[in-house]
């Protein structure tokens, strides 16, 4: 085992400059995706990259320490106006298209998808 073993996930992607860069990314592919743009209208797009930097840095095992609504609570109104499956599989799949500009290994894309993949039901409340 070597130090590369040891380091977490968010480091071992790059840390804060890769998951900053991984969030414009990945929102800026959303909020052009016909599918996703109708649950993004009207809320603070700057905010929502801040807020959702901090939770994936903290989900990653970064040092950042998220503080914002649980993840069930952020998206009950979004369930309420039809977000599902279909919706969470596009974001998961623009955020995986983010981290591969980016030249993250595939093998490191994976286990961050897994860490994404844990978190479906609580995004779509079920």
């Amino acid at each position: 085992m070597g130090d590369r073993d040891a380091m977490s996930l968010y480091e071992q992607v790059g840390g804060e400059a890769a998951m900053r860069a991984a969030v414009i990314k990945m929102y800026t592919a959303i909020l052009t995706d016909d599918l996703l743009v109708p649950f993004f209208e009207g809320i603070s797009v700057d905010r929502l990259r801040k807020s959702q930097l901090a939770f994936i840095s903290m989900a990653l095992g970064g040092p950042t320490q998220y503080d914002g609504q649980t993840l069930r609570h952020a998206h009950q109104r979004l369930v309420d106006r039809g977000l599902g499956d279909i919706h969470f599989n596009r974001v998961a799949h623009h955020l995986s298209g983010a981290l591969r500009e980016l030249g993250i290994s595939s093998h490191l894309i994976e286990k961050v998808m897994a860490i994404v993949e844990n978190t479906r039901h609580d995004v779509l409340c079920r």
